[in-house]
């Protein structure tokens, strides 16, 4: 169990203790304690309890308690708070914009105690007269609920894929001569999943006689439904060698992308390999992320098919944060990481303006001191660069965080929304499009603020976003999080259309999360992205060049 984990018990423990009006000086403790743990820069369940007391803020009793989160996944204190505790208002604590506070009237005066009753009390009106209570709030909880629904069964792309290669692995070791292959959503690499499909040349029976900790949901004579311990659904679907490849196209490709396949051919033939049957048809081979019933036929047919982006092509990381701001790890510990576990050129480094004191923003004069630190850094780490970046608040008028003075001594400014969400369009739209329009603004991050199966982020006109970004030279953030995933892959293709430059921004707040470039480079791919349309593809040389232009104007 990750440092994460263990937080997020604490956090239900301390959410509990409030529902339930248990010492507030106990239940701060808590809280607290779920802050501190989730910022170790050292894993929790291998270290030992000495090193985990000596902690600042931690103390003996809580990491007794970590450790015993670590090996069992619960506490003896957090077990007695759930029991007491109906299971639908652990559930509500899940829904965004109520706290132990308002769930503990639900409970206990409207006497409500199941999300499903919530949703009624909601549709019927109830909400609105009870204390803290009103017409807004009651509509922010209605939509949180519905949102949460649709979206129960579905998971991150990243969540799913250790699972998705450990089971065909497996599959693999058990039937060595057999065809197999990841299809359907996963191996376009969606991102997000409701299954894991494959296709396999074997008997549906003789892979049921293979099950190994599944648990079996439904099978045909083609196909076979499994689910893991967590409820994570696997489908395996049965084909034969001879219609391996023919059957690989059309369970992979979207249904728009195998409506135009069949407009040039009704039946696809069976022949050797993928490629060969692209190629009957008259198409260039199609990657399985671009079959999703876009452009990818005409661009087929006409040679003109993208490079798509790899991994190996980016050569630094922009947007990252260190312990100047809510970072876990130090700007060297980062630098390093970059550089001698990364193989990377360049790190911009990005901490939060001073308006976001929630994450401790940096001061003017808290800048200086890490200018000054960056400066010491680069000579030693010399030829790799650390660039002066920062990640500006966009406030509520559109201006950016920091008078110009300030501005003008960065290399490069990430702009991007962190409040005042809730947004019209047009509102939305004319706030991010002042933001591009500074000139000091390098980045658009993170562009709608969504957070994937969780909150679906802030209405933007697209075009208007991505057109004032090509007319003002501003780059647009791939935020390469697997819980943002923004800009949206749909978009990618009209922002290079329109000769905007693309920029796969891991949002990193500690070494680990440096290598959520790979989900960056997964979605990028899906949007038809190539190298050169990619800024941190640039050299050293090219993006420093990159940036003293856009600061000449």
């Amino acid at each position: 169990m990750d440092n994460k984990a263990i937080s997020k018990i604490f956090k239900l423990c301390s959410q509990l203790m409030e529902l339930h009006n248990e010492n507030p000086f106990r239940t701060k403790s808590i809280a607290s304690a779920s802050f501190k743990l989730d910022k170790l820069p050292f894993r929790i369940d291998e270290a030992s309890l000495e090193d985990l007391s000596a902690q600042p803020g931690i103390g003996k009793s809580t990491a007794e308690k970590a450790k015993e989160v670590a090996a069992t996944g619960t506490f003896k204190e957090l077990e007695e708070l759930i029991e007491n505790t109906p299971a639908g208002i652990i559930e509500m604590l899940n829904i965004k914009g109520l706290g132990p506070k308002k769930i503990q009237i639900i409970w206990k005066e409207l006497e409500i105690e199941s999300v499903g009753e919530l949703l009624y009390a909601c549709n019927e009106n109830r909400l609105v007269e009870a204390k803290g209570f009103g017409l807004k709030t009651q509509e922010d909880i209605k939509k949180s609920i519905e949102f949460s629904i649709s979206n129960k069964g579905w998971f991150l792309y990243a969540k799913v894929l250790p699972l998705a290669e450990k089971f065909f692995n497996e599959l693999k070791l058990h039937f060595p001569s057999s065809l197999l292959s990841y299809t359907g959503d996963f191996r376009r690499k969606c991102e997000v999943l409701s299954t894991v499909d494959l296709l396999i040349s074997e008997s549906i029976d003789n892979v049921e006689k293979f099950l190994d900790g599944l648990t079996l949901v439904e099978k045909t004579e083609n196909s076979i439904e499994l689910t893991d311990e967590l409820g994570f659904t696997f489908k395996v679907f049965s084909s034969n060698i001879n219609d391996f490849y023919r059957d690989l196209i059309l369970s992979t490709g979207s249904t728009a992308h195998l409506d135009l396949l069949f407009n040039i051919l009704p039946d696809l033939p069976s022949l050797s390999s993928e490629e060969a049957i692209y190629r009957n048809l008259g198409l260039d081979y199609i990657e399985p992320e671009l079959r999703e019933g876009l452009d990818e036929i005409v661009q087929a047919q006409t040679h003109s098919l993208p490079k798509l982006i790899q991994y190996k092509d980016l050569r630094g990381t922009l947007h990252n944060h260190s312990t100047y701001s809510d970072g876990v790890h130090s700007l060297e510990q980062m630098a390093l990481h970059c550089k001698d576990v990364l193989g990377l050129e360049y790190l911009g480094i990005c901490d939060h303006s001073r308006t976001a004191v929630y994450a401790n923003g940096l001061s003017i004069e808290r800048l200086e001191q890490q200018w000054n630190e960056i400066a010491t850094l680069n000579e030693k780490l010399a030829p790799f660069k650390i660039f002066r970046g920062i990640e500006s608040d966009i406030l509520g008028d559109g201006s950016l965080d920091y008078p110009d003075e300030v501005l003008a001594k960065f290399d490069f400014v990430v702009a991007s929304v962190h409040s005042n969400l809730k947004m019209d369009e047009d509102k939305a739209t004319t706030r991010l499009i002042k933001a591009i329009e500074n000139p000091y603004t390098t980045i658009l991050g993170h562009p709608t603020g969504r957070l994937l199966l969780s909150r679906a982020g802030y209405p933007l006109d697209f075009k208007r976003v991505i057109d004032a970004c090509a007319a003002n030279g501003v780059v647009i953030e791939i935020n390469a999080n697997p819980l943002r995933l923004d800009l949206d892959w749909r978009w990618h293709r009209y922002a290079v259309e329109k000769g905007v430059l693309l920029s796969i921004n891991p949002d990193a707040h500690r070494t680990e999360g440096l290598h959520d470039m790979q989900y960056g480079v997964l979605v990028a791919q899906k949007g038809g992205l190539q190298a050169s349309n990619c800024l941190n593809a640039y050299a050293l040389d090219a993006i420093t060049t990159y940036f003293n232009k856009k600061k000449q104007g």
